[in-house]
């Protein structure tokens, strides 16, 4: 595991943009379709907020300070939620940095060259897409546009087909070359390091790209040029995400912050609105969780915890609604399909929260344990389902695997949870918790963990 020896880790976000290159190899993948029926999980539902009763905290106990372990549930029946990975990927060049869902096709952007379209869910090869200007760091897609950035810090924007076969075409580069001849020239408008996310505002065109010069900047693709760029943070920009309704854009950074900006009325350029701080450590994913009647703001810091601010009605700011904890270490990912959030961790695990109709109340309704490595990145999305609700989720991961889980969690009116002796009045039930230590990283890791703090 020599890809985890870095000096300075901060949740595997602040790694060079430029690492060594491996020679491309297939894929080997190992699909579990036909054991769906046989091998369903079950996990229990368990509160992870601190707006919950104080009963509920005295459930958990506090871990040691001399172990990197925390006490946790035993994984007991439940009905709150099914669970199975349906199919498993290892790829054998480099890791998968980025997901994309879009069109019934997941795409990934990794170490190589190759973009790879695969049909969901079996993950099955479609077909790929070869750049010539390296490692893809980032991609998004919308509709039947792929956006990707590259080691040259650019950005790729594709347009793309699926019929009998995969086709694609290149649409445009960001910045556009600005070659006279056989003498290239540098855009001004160009990042001067690795673009590390991007987030698409549909109705006005704009692409917004983060970096880790610190820089946001926003693309018009109606004539493909950069309207305004903007310094955002003080560190390395991982992760952006933007609220459609109005536009919002929210960006979270490696200086332990979580930044609002709007555009000015009437013209390209951004103000910041909000600044929103509740940690020291760095910020490594955000993700944004919109119903009819309400706005959830989520993020995920080096220090295992995920973050969550409501947005209020009338005034529009956000407000902090307390933390999420389960995860020991980082964590790097993080994405939100209706009320479900998911988070992957440097901790090799992948958590499935659920927020409470009308309330900040959240609970842990799984913990998705299958890679062997930090997860990198998650995507999600809705199955149809009769019943039940139906996820799909994406994982990929440091150990260079690919996994798809099928997730049904069960209608939430039909849940029993007791939150202690104090409510016994309640109407649910209870639900008996046992704890044990359960490390789940492999012992060369933890031995890496154990011997130099990683996040100075």
């Amino acid at each position: 595991m020599d890809f985890y020896g870095r000096n300075s880790l901060h949740g595997f976000m602040d790694e060079e943009s430029h690492p060594p290159q491996s020679p491309p190899h297939h894929l080997s993948i190992r699909t579990r379709l036909d054991m769906y029926d046989q091998d369903l999980q079950f996990s229990p539902g368990r509160p992870s907020s601190p707006r919950v009763n104080p009963a509920v905290h005295s459930m958990f106990p506090p871990g040691s300070p001399e172990s990197p372990w925390t006490l946790s549930p035993l994984q007991t029946p439940s009905p709150a939620l099914l669970y199975h990975c349906i199919a498993s990927l290892h790829r054998q060049e480099g890791n998968i940095y980025s997901i994309a869902l879009s069109k019934g096709l997941a795409f990934t952007g990794s170490d190589s060259n190759r973009i790879r379209a695969w049909r969901q869910p079996d993950c099955t090869e479609r077909g790929y897409i070869k750049a010539s200007s390296g490692e893809v760091r980032a991609i998004f897609a919308y509709g039947n546009m792929l956006f990707t950035s590259h080691r040259d810090c650019k950005v790729r924007i594709w347009n793309y087909t699926i019929s009998d076969h995969f086709r694609f075409k290149k649409i445009t580069t960001l910045p556009k070359k600005t070659s006279f001849l056989m003498f290239p020239k540098t855009s001004s408008q160009q990042h001067k390091d690795c673009i590390s996310c991007m987030a698409y505002y549909h109705t006005e065109g704009l692409l917004y790209t983060g970096s880790y010069d610190r820089t946001v900047k926003a693309w018009r693709l109606l004539d493909k040029k950069c309207v305004d760029s903007f310094v955002a943070h003080e560190s390395n920009v991982n992760a952006i995400v933007v609220k459609q309704d109005d536009g919002c854009v929210f960006t979270c950074s490696a200086d332990g912050s979580v930044k609002i900006w709007r555009r000015v009325y009437r013209e390209n350029s951004h103000t910041l609105t909000m600044t929103l701080k509740f940690q020291q450590s760095p910020v490594n994913a955000l993700a944004l969780s919109t119903t009819f009647n309400n706005c959830f703001l989520y993020s995920g810091s080096s220090d295992g915890t995920i973050n969550f601010w409501e947005k209020e009605t009338m005034s529009g700011r956000f407000n902090h609604g307390g933390f999420l904890q389960g995860h020991r270490f980082a964590v790097l990912c993080l994405a939100a399909v209706e009320k479900l959030v998911f988070s992957g961790s440097e901790d090799t695990t992948i958590r499935v929260w659920r927020r409470e109709e009308g309330s900040c109340f959240h609970e842990c309704l799984a913990v998705l344990d299958g890679h062997r490595g930090p997860v990198r990145c998650l995507a999600a999305c809705l199955e149809a389902e009769k019943i039940v609700m139906g996820f799909l989720v994406y994982s990929a991961s440091l150990d260079q695997t690919f996994k798809v889980w099928r997730i049904k969690v069960m209608p939430e009116e039909k849940l029993c949870f007791d939150i202690g002796p104090a409510d016994r009045s309640d109407s649910r039930t209870k639900t008996t918790m046992e704890y044990e230590i359960s490390p789940v990283l492999s012992p060369s890791w933890v031995e890496k963990k154990l011997h130099g703090n990683h996040f100075q």
